[in-house]
């Protein structure tokens, strides 16, 4: 049976993933920024108040799995914000929270996590292909584009550290998904559902392997440029 750890689980993607996950058989921990949320699953063991921008909140949920001699098999860290700025009118205060929750978020998390991991074990980042320089061909979204780009660095960076110890890292795009994070984003697209997003997501990461690692993943299987 494998054990899941999913950050940012309140809801959209990763609470689709963590549903999923617990419908298939899989032990799942789903961390949240808040309190409660809507798991008919009795299966999935919520770890409420777990802010990735907190060293002390990301530590207090790692201890907490470590009295449970809990091991995770795979880690999916979803959690994130998206800001939709321009040219000359970027509110660098929210810049920088930005960072701290896209960027040193997962890098915070996963470093916290090591002690739950073990040889064989994988981590899964979701960034986004609008983090890809050689994919930028209409610039914008600066908070969103700078803060993603560096998560993909973060993941790559780890990649090369934890292959060592056998754990598998990849970063992953869920593709344009329909929630509240993109209900202002411009332009017309062929939205997915957060299901059909969690669907993708959880395929790319049971297929991913230590020979496969290091990569970026659309959902749908598609490799992305950095």
């Amino acid at each position: 049976m494998t054990t899941a750890l999913v950050v940012g689980a309140d809801k959209g993607i990763a609470w689709n993933i963590a549903k999923q996950l617990a419908d298939r058989g899989d032990t799942v921990y789903a961390a949240i920024m808040g309190e409660s949320t809507d798991f008919e699953d009795a299966s999935v063991t919520i770890l409420p108040k777990v802010d990735v921008t907190s060293g002390d909140a990301v530590s207090g949920m790692v201890k907490t799995l470590q009295e449970s001699g809990v091991k995770v098999d795979v880690l999916y860290h979803i959690a994130g914000v998206m800001t939709l700025d321009e040219l000359g009118k970027i509110d660098y205060d929210r810049l920088n929270w930005e960072f701290q929750i896209n960027t040193v978020g997962p890098l915070r998390t996963i470093e916290a996590s090591l002690p739950l991991l073990q040889e064989g074990s994988k981590v899964g980042i979701v960034t986004s292909r609008v983090g890809s320089l050689g994919d930028n061909s209409s610039g914008g979204q600066y908070s969103y584009r700078l803060s993603k780009a560096a998560a993909n660095m973060v993941g790559l960076n780890l990649h090369h550290d934890l292959k060592k110890q056998g754990i598998a890292v990849r970063m992953l795009h869920p593709g344009m998904v329909k929630t509240d994070l993109v209900k202002d984003y411009p332009g017309d697209y062929n939205y997915i559902s957060p299901a059909e997003a969690a669907t993708g997501l959880i395929a790319r990461m049971d297929e991913l392997t230590l020979e496969t690692a290091g990569d970026f993943r659309h959902s749908n299987g598609q490799a992305l440029i950095w």
